[in-house]
C-alpha cells in the first residue's frame, strides 16, 4: 500500500516554490518515517499544471527531481483551481466548476503531467476534482454543460488508454453543500452518465461523516451502480455530541476561522439532517439539539480537546468497506489534512504529516491484517 499525503497544504503555486516545499516538508517526513519511498499526492494549481502539461521536458525534469527526494506520485488533487491559501478562499474553491471551460482544460492539463509523473508501482494515476459546483445557482443548463464536460474526460482517457498507457481515472469528490452533496447525490448524478472504467467517485471521508452517512451504507450505493471508488481522501471531522452547551460553542468558535468554508450538520433525533454552511452560522441559526459534524480536516493522531471528538471511526469503517467490496482493485489513499496552517495553537506541519501518515500506516494495515 503506498499511502500518500496531499500537499494542497502547502501554499506554493510555482514549480520552484512547490520543490522547496517539498524539501522543507516532504523530505523530512520521509525520513522521520524511516522510508526509502513517501507517497505524495500533488496539488498543482492550474497555472502550473498548464506550463508542465505544454512543457515534456519539464514533466521529466519534475519527474527526476520527485525521484531524487525519494518521492512517489500516483494521484493529483485537481479540486482548488488555484489561490488555496489567499486569506480568504471560502467558495472561491468551488470556481471554476465544471460548467467552465477552464475547469476542463486545468484537468486535462493534469492528466498530462500525471502520465509523466506516475510512480512504476503504480497501477493506475488518480485525479481527484469538485463535484460539479457548488449548489447555487444550479439548474438543468448547467447540468447538460457537465455531461458534455464529462463526455470529453471520458474520450481523452479512453484515447490514452488505446495507446497503451496505464489508466488514469477522474474522482468525482462529493462535498456538502455543493451540487452533488452526498454520496447518494454522486452516485444518482454519475451513474449511467460516465464510463465507469475512466471515472469514479473520490470517498473524503470528513466528507462522509459530516453528511451523517452509514459508511459501508455509503460505499455499498456506490459499488451497487456499477461504479467505483478510486480513491479514498483519508480525513477526520470535528464532532460533538451537545453543541448547545458552552463548553462546546468556546471550543467551536476556536475553529471558526476565516480562510476555509467548514460546513456544519446537525442530526436530530428523527434523522433529518439540518444544515448550515459555515461554523459562524450555525453557532447562530442551529438549534444545537442534536450532535453537529464540523467540515474541519482535523489531525488523524491527535483529538481535539474535549468535549470535541473527531470522526476517524468513520474513516476506518469507509476504508474497511472498499477494501471489502474491491479487494483486488487497491484504491489509492491520500492523507489530506489541509487545515494545518489555520489550526488553533499553530502546530509543527512536518511533524505532524509524519505522526499521521504514521497512524494511518499503523491503523490501516492492521485492518487490512484482520480480514
Amino acid at each position: 500500500m503506498l499511502l500518500s499525503y496531499c500537499t494542497n497544504v502547502h501554499p506554493a503555486e510555482d514549480l520552484d516554490g512547490i520543490l522547496a516545499q517539498l524539501d522543507g516538508y516532504a523530505v523530512p517526513v520521509r525520513e522521520s518515517l524511516g522510508a526509502d519511498r513517501l507517497g505524495v499526492g500533488l496539488w498543482l494549481a492550474a497555472e502550473v499544471a498548464a506550463g508542465l502539461a505544454a512543457d515534456r521536458s519539464a514533466r521529466r525534469r519534475l519527474a527526476a527531481e520527485l525521484s531524487a527526494r525519494g518521492l512517489a506520485v500516483q494521484t493529483l488533487n485537481a479540486f482548488p483551481y488555484g489561490g488555496f491559501h489567499n486569506e480568504v478562499v471560502k467558495h472561491d474553491v468551488y470556481v471554476p466548476a465544471w460548467t467552465s471551460p477552464a475547469r476542463l482544460r486545468y484537468t486535462m492539463d493534469c492528466v498530462t503531467v500525471l502520465a509523466d509523473l506516475l510512480a512504476p508501482e503504480a497501477g493506475y494515476g488518480s485525479i481527484s476534482t469538485l463535484p460539479l459546483g457548488w449548489r447555487e445557482p444550479w439548474g438543468t443548463g448547467e447540468d447538460l454543460r457537465c455531461g458534455a464536460a464529462f463526455e470529453e474526460v471520458c474520450r481523452v482517457l479512453r484515447t490514452s488508454l488505446s495507446r497503451g498507457e496505464r489508466p488514469i481515472r477522474l474522482a468525482v469528490e462529493p462535498e456538502p453543500g455543493c451540487v452533488l452533496d452526498t454520496v447518494a447525490d454522486a452516485v444518482g448524478w454519475l451513474a449511467d452518465r460516465v464510463d465507469p472504467e475512466h471515472i469514479g467517485l473520490c470517498l473524503d471521508t470528513c466528507h462522509l461523516a459530516v453528511s451523517f452517512a452509514d459508511p459501508a451504507a455509503a460505499v455499498e450505493r456506490i459499488y451497487a451502480a456499477g461504479l467505483r471508488v478510486v480513491k479514498v481522501q483519508a480525513s477526520a471531522a470535528l464532532e460533538v455530541a451537545d453543541p448547545g452547551t458552552e463548553p462546546a460553542r468556546a471550543a467551536l468558535r476556536r475553529f471558526a476561522e476565516p480562510r476555509y468554508l467548514h460546513q456544519v450538520r446537525e442530526l436530530r433525533s428523527s434523522g433529518e439532517v439540518l444544515a448550515a454552511d459555515d461554523l459562524p452560522q450555525a453557532l447562530d441559526d442551529l438549534p444545537a439539539e442534536g450532535p453537529w459534524r464540523v467540515h474541519f480536516h482535523v489531525p488523524l493522531h491527535a483529538a481535539p480537546d474535549r468535549p470535541l471528538t473527531s470522526t476517524t471511526g468513520v474513516l476506518l469503517d469507509a476504508v474497511d468497506a472498499v477494501r471489502t467490496h474491491a479487494p483486488e482493485e487497491h484504491p489509492h489513499i491520500e492523507v489530506e489534512t489541509y487545515t494545518w496552517n489555520v489550526l488553533p495553537g499553530r502546530p509543527d506541519v512536518a511533524g505532524g504529516i509524519a505522526e499521521e501518515l504514521r497512524w494511518a500506516q499503523v491503523r490501516l494495515a492492521a485492518q487490512e491484517v484482520g480480514r
